[in-house]
């Protein structure tokens, strides 16, 4: 009988140490939780990019067509470029043809 008061008391301290854990990580992912919906409120307008048609794919070119567009990230894709599917509404891709000039501008 001792063995199961002991048991009992070590279990209840184990919950209660526990659960004062766990409010820590709780308020720690809140702000990662705030930095994924700041995240989401971004999005690309590749209206504005539409530029970059016509011209040879360069850093430099990237750069400012994703700065214009209001995209996170950008990409330059090759016709024979193997690409993931995923949409991402905060990404800019120019996609090129064989000779590196960009035929088409979109988000994704």
């Amino acid at each position: 009988m001792p063995w199961k008061v002991t048991s009992l008391g070590f279990i209840v301290a184990t919950l209660i140490l526990g659960g004062c854990s766990t409010s820590e990580s709780t308020s720690s992912a809140a702000p990662a939780a705030t930095g994924a919906a700041a995240s989401e409120n971004t999005r690309c307008d590749a209206s504005t990019a539409q530029f970059a048609v016509g011209k040879p794919a360069s850093a430099a070119l990237l750069e400012q067509a994703r700065s214009k567009s209001g995209a996170r990230t950008a990409r330059v894709l090759g016709p024979n470029d193997m690409i993931t599917l995923e949409y991402r509404s905060d990404r800019l891709n120019l996609n090129t043809d064989s000779s590196a000039t960009v035929i088409r501008v979109n988000c994704g």
